[in-house]
């Protein structure tokens, strides 16, 4: 979910605007939060570190979405890693500076609680699949998350998402190439039809079967 455009003057007012150039780190899993950000232009990737130290994907954020919502919870620690993809534009506003504007606006107190709400629903869903699924389950699931219905802040409509293979790689934290690889077999065997920067998912039932004949 994203926040709606009238709500960015609110993080306008309490934080200040910064600039992270591609591969930069915002911060790091285990850093102490204390700031929230918005994402004003670019994309983020959000991973977390395994104890073998592996990065999983968790999700790639772009514009209008919200990261760092840990922050509201009070002494915690950031539970994942936020890079750049590509130069990316954010707002960053310290908690305390945020706090008298969620008094100010239900709107915005009631966006963010929402916000918050699919962001655990999501990583539920990205946990199972980062660490029970293998790599065609992993693009499979995928696939069936984001076309579950239309979403026209992603561009999603009629089960065709506007993802390049690099994209859907950078969601489900496997290797552009063997992202592509998946995708080429799942368009011969009719579950996709693969074009330029656009998947279709055309029998999702067979992706379900993939996933639930496991």
């Amino acid at each position: 979910m994203k926040l709606d455009e009238k709500l960015f003057t609110y993080f306008k007012k309490a934080g200040t605007q910064v600039t992270y150039h591609p591969k930069e780190l915002i911060y790091l899993q285990e850093d102490q939060s204390h700031e929230l950000f918005l994402i004003l232009k670019g994309r983020v990737r959000v991973y977390t570190l395994t104890s073998q130290g592996d990065d999983i994907t968790i999700d790639v954020l772009d514009k209008g979405r919200i990261f760092g919502d840990s922050s509201f919870i009070q002494c915690s620690s950031r539970p994942t890693t936020v890079e750049a993809i590509n130069e990316v534009q954010l707002i960053k506003c310290k908690l305390n500076q945020f706090y008298p504007y969620l008094h100010e606006s239900q709107e915005l107190t009631i966006s963010l609680l929402q916000i918050m709400t699919d962001t655990c629903n999501y990583l539920t869903n990205a946990i199972k699949r980062a660490y029970s699924y293998n790599r065609y389950e992993k693009v499979a699931a995928f696939l069936l998350e984001l076309t579950q219905k239309d979403n026209i802040e992603k561009g999603i409509l009629n089960s065709t998402i506007p993802y390049t293979h690099e994209d859907i790689a950078n969601s489900v934290g496997l290797a552009r190439v063997t992202v592509s690889k998946i995708l080429k077999e799942f368009d011969q065997k009719g579950y996709i039809k693969n074009s330029y920067r656009k998947i279709k998912v055309v029998n999702k039932k067979a992706l379900v079967n993939l996933i639930e004949d496991r």
